[in-house]
């Protein structure tokens, strides 16, 4: 089994020219920019299993080129850890991304999402003036358009066995939250030769605690937008948009990107042979892509 020692950050290829916090309702959210310049790419977290770190291989190659602006999850790194279910629901994340736009002194940014659960549709719906463009990268709402390659269990129940899925329970995450990181991450990334991506995102996935977890987790159908909710922000998101997914992603099939590039009317390249998370996997191909998109931006 993979343990996270909790020492001392681990050396970084660029670090932040300006850091800070902003505060909503009592919830401090730690943010980190990087660059100067146009344009700007606000990079989202996902949900609060890991932190901004995960965009390490985007940070400093954006940040040569214009500003790069990131921030930890609502749960996870230097942010707060709120107890209420509540405060981790995805419009709140949206709204801390303005709040770090505002604090930043942003104006109009091109957003990027890993395994957006819905955040960034509120962002870029809800507030258009502030988004340039979006990038998905192995989105996972329309959870219809496609099956999982695996059976979900009921996140409440008490399963007959701790092997798989089983693992992604509440009765298991009380158990052995290390062990569920280490089986979640491993499913995330489906290339060869993926040790250290895995070793980072277990290392991060410790950096939380599951009492955090429980208090804004009851299942993927209530942690994720539904479709239809989906479907209506879609149909008000007027800017651009690239949507990029792995084909052979094990978590979130490729049909759900698929169907949200169809929604979005955005452009969609699929990776061939990628998982979960292509931009830690093939970070050079995934930031010339993002790149190309911005630079054909208005």
């Amino acid at each position: 089994m993979i343990v996270a020692e909790q020492t001392r950050e681990q050396t970084r290829a660029r670090y932040p020219d300006e850091e800070g916090y902003v505060e909503r309702d009592g919830v401090r959210v730690f943010w980190e920019r990087y660059g100067e310049g146009e344009p700007v790419l606000l990079l989202m977290p996902t949900w609060e299993i890991v932190h901004s770190r995960s965009w390490k291989m985007q940070i400093p190659y954006f940040a040569r080129h214009g500003r790069v602006v990131t921030f930890d999850p609502r749960g996870n790194g230097r942010s707060d850890r709120p107890r209420e279910y509540e405060a981790y629901a995805r419009r709140e994340i949206a709204e801390d991304a303005v709040a770090v736009l505002n604090t930043t002194g942003v104006e109009r940014a091109v957003v990027a999402a890993w395994c957006d659960m819905g955040e960034s549709l509120i962002l870029a719906a809800e507030h258009p003036a502030r988004v340039a463009g979006l990038v998905l990268i192995g989105p996972s709402m329309l959870r219809g358009a496609g099956p999982l390659e695996y059976e979900e269990q009921p996140f409440e129940a008490e399963p007959a066995t701790d092997e798989g899925w089983a693992k992604e329970t509440r009765w298991y995450w009380l158990r052995d939250w290390p062990g569920y990181v280490e089986f979640f991450m491993s499913q995330c990334f489906t290339e060869p030769h993926s040790t250290k991506q895995i070793e980072d995102c277990v290392r991060w996935g410790l950096d939380t605690d599951v009492e955090t977890m429980l208090a804004g987790f009851r299942g993927w159908d209530t942690k994720i937008i539904d479709d239809t909710t989906t479907i209506e922000l879609c149909s008000r998101i007027r800017c651009p948009a690239l949507v990029l997914h792995g084909t052979e992603d094990a978590l979130c099939p490729t049909a759900r990107g698929i169907a949200l590039a169809e929604e979005l009317d955005a452009r969609l390249v699929l990776l061939e042979g990628s998982g979960h998370a292509p931009h830690t996997r093939d970070p050079a191909r995934v930031n010339l892509l993002i790149r190309e998109f911005a630079e054909s931006l208005p």
